[in-house]
């Protein structure tokens, strides 16, 4: 589901407008991944992590940011791809006075940048990003296998060799440049996938 995600277009509605951004960079993590919120096991803290496909797992770091995962597994399984960075698309101007910047480039550029520029909280842990209210997931326009790229993952320790994260290709939005990146990565068929699998 992680390489599914690129292309995909995050929509926010708010009071005071509509933010849009295409992902860019994500990141996989599955139940049996030591870097996983849910390798020891379904807690308070990770339960939306094990729970249906499509739902936002919300997690709080750092004692100040925020950053959202999509529940990519079945029901039970706590898998979810970490949403890392966006193409900003709609609402920039909001974005810009969230994020206290108005470098197109850093609005979105990381998981805890993304989370700021869209104003999700714990409040919204637990959505179902399916619905396509409030806050969801747009079908956009999926990026060619060629423009994919698949490489080590970033900022964990554990299992940080695994080639779970995928981006753009040459995307001036992502949260750093990929390393090393390996050959095309294909998208799964169907594209709305129901179980992880990174």
């Amino acid at each position: 589901m992680a390489r599914d995600l690129l292309g995909t277009v995050l929509v926010r509605e708010l009071p005071g407008g509509r933010l849009a951004a295409r992902l860019v960079e994500v990141e996989a993590y599955q139940e049996d991944d030591p870097a996983s919120h849910s390798f020891r096991g379904r807690t308070a803290r990770t339960d939306v992590m094990f729970g249906r496909p499509g739902h936002l797992y919300v997690y709080f770091i750092y004692g100040m940011h925020w950053c959202m995962n999509v529940v990519s597994g079945r029901e039970g399984e706590g898998s979810a791809v970490l949403l890392r960075a966006a193409e900003p698309l709609e609402g920039l101007q909001e974005m810009a006075r969230r994020r206290g910047t108005g470098d197109p480039r850093l609005l979105c550029a990381g998981p805890a940048r993304l989370a700021q520029a869209f104003a999700v909280t714990g409040d919204e842990n637990g959505t179902d990003l399916a619905r396509g209210e409030g806050l969801f997931l747009a079908a956009g326009t999926p990026f060619e296998d060629d423009a994919v790229g698949a490489g080590p993952r970033v900022g964990i320790r554990l299992a940080a060799e695994r080639p779970w994260r995928y981006a753009a290709l040459g995307s001036r939005y992502l949260s750093r440049p990929l390393a090393a990146p390996g050959p095309p990565v294909s998208r799964r068929s169907p594209r709305r996938a129901t179980r992880s699998s990174p």
